[in-house]
């Protein structure tokens, strides 16, 4: 076990990407500390990969895609105007909103940050907002990502913790919202004790509101027939990502008619390559899980913690502090595939509902996404915004705190994630 945690930290900390150092660092240990053949190695990798939960990471990631490129993402930009518009500091409810409604759509917190931060920002800077301040709302816009359905890291979660994606899907409905409404309470209040630049919003108009809804009413079936579906048990999640690139195409191509058959094959490999990079760190992640697992580490660390404390609370407050320090500096899929076996059997020993503990996971490395210094979310939005990683992560503080104090009433208060998976899916 002490060989394998060092070379992975050793293989992480000299820069290599986490993919080897997860694979590297179990090959060692099997050689160096077991008669095991390497070979196992491969066979890990492969039965990693042989789930077919998994098969719906490319399509998802396909219709997140034909969002981007078939002017749906724009109909949600313009219906969120038409919506929150008209409150003061309406550029920051405008980014926020969007990013509620792309992340039901696309469930990639980067491709959402950098579809919001290129169609919003430049507008910030000439009506003379704080870019900064701006910035980092839309990193926190796009990092609701991976809580609200269909989210890709919910996949990953619930294959390595043995949960219902289903579930899972459903559990990050209200916690989404819950953080949407608290970041948009800090916009405004920034807004409006920071001068005249943020009350130039439009008065409220029922008929622009009504042709925006018109307009963007195919897209908006996108996310209602995906976690509709799964809800009511018509398909499964796998199922469902299949039926979500129909419908993405469908309205991308009769519907809004921007997205050309010609550009389909770039969109196919772009999608095979995000995946590919997803799959690989997924099989490399289930030889060290395997390793570490087999080596005793769940029931050593459970030891150790039942030892601080038989209350399920303190646990949880450890868990969050620990995703939280992981989440500022490893990629979030790696950290679910090397800790949900290590803290899954942990959190059920002490009483926790999978599904609630699942989500807390996934909104922890959703916070990730936005913390110094590998928040992706914030590296993308300064690139998009035309401003320095410092800058941005300078007022980062203020989109962080309401998630923060969501992480906590959702850890706390576990009807928050569980009311609807309880009353959908019993």
């Amino acid at each position: 076990m002490t060989i394998t945690l060092i070379s992975f930290l050793v293989l992480i900390f000299s820069g290599i990407p986490i993919v080897f150092a997860l694979g590297v660092a179990a090959a060692v240990s099997l050689a160096l500390t077991t008669e095991v053949p390497l070979v196992v190695i491969a066979h890990r990798v492969y039965a990693g990969l042989d789930s077919f939960p998994l098969m719906a990471i490319p399509f998802f990631t396909l219709a997140g895609l034909i969002v981007e490129k078939g002017g749906i993402a724009r109909r949600i930009v313009d219906l969120s105007a038409a919506l929150v518009g008209w409150i003061t500091g309406s550029l920051y409810m405008v980014a926020i909103v969007t990013g509620t409604g792309l992340a039901a759509l696309s469930g990639s917190g980067s491709a959402d940050t950098a579809a919001i931060g290129s169609m919003l920002s430049p507008e910030m800077r000439r009506r003379g907002y704080d870019v900064d301040v701006g910035a980092g709302l839309i990193a926190a816009a796009g990092a609701l990502a991976p809580i609200i359905p269909p989210s890709i890291i919910m996949i990953i979660i619930g294959l390595s913790g043995n949960i219902s994606v289903g579930k899972l899907f459903l559990a990050g409905l209200l916690p989404g919202l819950l953080i949407a409404a608290g970041l948009m309470f800090v916009a405004w209040l920034f807004a409006k004790r920071n001068g005249a630049a943020y009350r130039d919003a439009e008065p409220f108009a029922l008929r622009r509101l009504g042709r925006s809804l018109v307009a963007a009413g195919p897209a908006l079936s996108l996310p209602v027939v995906v976690v509709g579906g799964i809800a009511g048990g018509v398909f499964t999640p796998t199922e469902a990502s299949c039926v979500a690139v129909i419908v993405a195409l469908l309205v991308s191509f009769l519907v809004h008619r921007e997205l050309r058959i010609a550009e389909l094959p770039e969109l196919v490999l772009r999608a095979a390559s995000i995946s590919a990079a997803v799959l690989i760190i997924v099989g490399t992640a289930n030889v060290f899980a395997w390793l570490i697992t087999s080596q005793g580490v769940p029931a050593l660390i459970g030891g150790y913690l039942n030892g601080m404390t038989d209350q399920s609370w303190v646990f949880l407050l450890l868990v969050n502090i620990l995703l939280l320090v992981v989440g500022m500096f490893m990629e979030s899929f790696s950290a679910v595939l090397v800790l949900m076996p290590v803290l899954m059997p942990i959190a059920l020993n002490y009483g926790i509902d999978p599904v609630h503990f699942g989500l807390i996971v996934a909104l922890n490395l959703s916070i990730g996404l936005i913390t110094p210094p590998y928040g992706i979310c914030l590296y993308i939005v300064s690139i998009v915004s035309k401003r320095t990683v410092g800058q941005v992560a300078s007022q980062i503080w203020r989109p962080l705190l309401p998630m923060l104090i969501a992480l906590a009433l959702i850890t706390y208060i576990p009807e928050i994630s569980l009311a609807l998976p309880r009353l959908l899916m019993p």
